[in-house]
């Protein structure tokens, strides 16, 4: 199913998610932000809508969408949780749905996610399980929510056992992604959603991928016409596998390139500052890819292609500084069993057979995977 209404919907900015009566928009642009109240009008039941933000984004951008929600007379009220990973929990879950109530939230009340992944995923489930279900409307402030989080639905929190494992899928009416926000973004950050964008070319679009290779360096320094193309070409992308599998039964797992073996090391290491969720998918790419060549899937060169770029652009590529003596194979491997991802017993993977090329691969030998994981926390 096509997910674009045409080619020059791409190249104004805007593009649609298809799922039948839940299609919605993606729109990709400068100043968006100004214009928000009125792009959501014709879209909210009621004339309330309930912001949730964080303590970083609020006071860069809060007032900007608040001024433009009073300009198109939609009533609204602003929810303000701290920022950083530690948010996405049952109790900064219990607290949001507590205030929710407090502001008097029915169901015609329209959610705002303003923010980034975390706010986007909490905001999201609290929206799906508020009264059985509530719409929201994502505003993606990094280029990670941008790029990844903000489209295809999947809202949640973590666990003590591992990421996003409680959430439901629950889409958003719209999705507003204004460039503009990027301009405040820490480099480190811009640098952990760049590693998802890097992911969707190594799924399926080896042109992208090269594409990258050459004004990569470049996006990241701020270039806004390189950062609009990497925006709708990879939302584009998800569009089109959420079409085809909103619920994850087949297609849309090569989404997860990269995420088997980095949300173990999240989990390992710790939700939060010290291995950030794009950080750890840029390392799990690179050990999709050595896992593959050892396996005698993919060449040696492909896999070091990978590993060049993006350390080249400033992303970890190897456990240097975050692995101790505590960890073993089989801790990872039992990080790994707990992931939503498993099936059975079964770890599943994103493997690949090129740049370009990848494939889920559910045939992986328990013995085989300790051995690699062995050699890669010992390679100095």
């Amino acid at each position: 199913m096509n997910t674009l209404s045409s080619s020059q919907s791409l190249d104004e900015g805007q593009l649609r998610l298809e799922l039948g009566e839940r299609s919605y928009d993606i729109m990709v642009g400068e100043n968006l932000l100004d214009q928000a109240g009125q792009i959501i009008s014709p879209l909210s039941k009621g004339d309330k809508a309930v912001i949730v933000t964080d303590s970083n984004v609020a006071p860069l951008y809060l007032a900007r969408l608040e001024n433009s929600l009073s300009a198109a007379g939609i009533e609204h009220t602003a929810i303000t949780l701290p920022a950083g990973e530690q948010t996405k929990s049952f109790e900064h879950l219990q607290a949001l749905t507590d205030k929710l109530f407090e502001t008097g939230v029915d169901r015609k009340t329209m959610l705002i996610a303003l923010g980034g992944g975390v706010i986007g995923d909490l905001a999201g489930f609290a929206a799906a399980i508020t009264m059985r279900g509530i719409e929201f409307i994502q505003i993606p402030t990094t280029f990670l929510s941008q790029v990844d989080s903000s489209v295809g639905g999947k809202t949640g929190i973590n666990s003590a056992y591992g990421k996003n494992l409680i959430g439901a899928f629950h889409q958003p009416r719209l999705v507003l992604a204004d460039l503009e926000t990027l301009t405040t973004l820490p480099r480190r950050q811009l640098l952990a959603g760049y590693a998802e964008v890097v992911k969707y070319g190594l799924i399926n679009d080896p042109d992208f991928f090269s594409w990258l290779e050459e004004n990569g360096a470049a996006l990241l320094d701020g270039e806004q016409n390189l950062q609009r193309h990497a925006v709708l070409t990879s939302c584009a992308s998800k569009a089109a596998i959420v079409a085809a599998d909103e619920r994850e039964t087949g297609v849309r797992a090569l989404l997860n390139l990269g995420h088997t073996f980095g949300h173990a090391l999240e989990a390992e290491v710790g939700y939060g500052e010290a291995l950030l969720h794009g950080e750890a998918v840029s390392i799990g790419m690179v050990m999709a890819f050595d896992l593959s060549q050892r396996l005698g899937l993919c060449s040696e060169a492909d896999a070091a292609r990978v590993r060049a770029h993006l350390g080249g652009v400033g992303l970890p590529t190897d456990l240097k500084g975050l692995s101790s003596a505590s960890w073993t194979p089989d801790r990872l491997m039992a990080h790994m069993g707990l992931d939503k991802k498993s099936e059975g017993g079964t770890i599943i993977f994103v493997l690949a057979h090129a740049i370009g090329d990848a494939f889920i691969a559910n045939a992986v030998a328990p013995d085989e995977l300790r051995a690699f994981l062995g050699d890669t926390l010992t390679t100095p």
